[in-house]
């Protein structure tokens, strides 16, 4: 019996450990505009704005300035255009 609860053990312990493994983190969204905190390195930056305007309406309550985010791609820009379909010839 011993050795059963020694293998009982074991597997409780491999299902715990795989269960504490972490989800992998999905990428963050990047939106076109950011929104820079404070004036130096130590500030944040918060990318998560579609538009200019929505960008200040936040910036201007925690003195903020917006900027263009050079890491920005567009998304449409990323698909493949599709081919043409050509007409039958008759």
């Amino acid at each position: 019996m011993t050795g059963f609860r020694f293998a009982l053990f074991a597997a409780l312990g491999i299902a715990a450990g795989v269960a504490a493994i972490p989800a992998p983190a999905q990428a963050a969204i990047e939106y076109p505009w950011c929104a820079q905190y404070g004036g130096d390195e130590n500030g944040g930056r918060n990318c998560g704005f579609v538009s200019y305007e929505q960008c200040m309406e936040t910036a201007r309550g925690a003195r903020a300035s917006c900027e263009v985010n050079l890491f920005y791609v567009d998304q449409q820009a990323k698909q493949k255009p599709q081919p043409r379909k050509r007409a039958p010839h008759n």
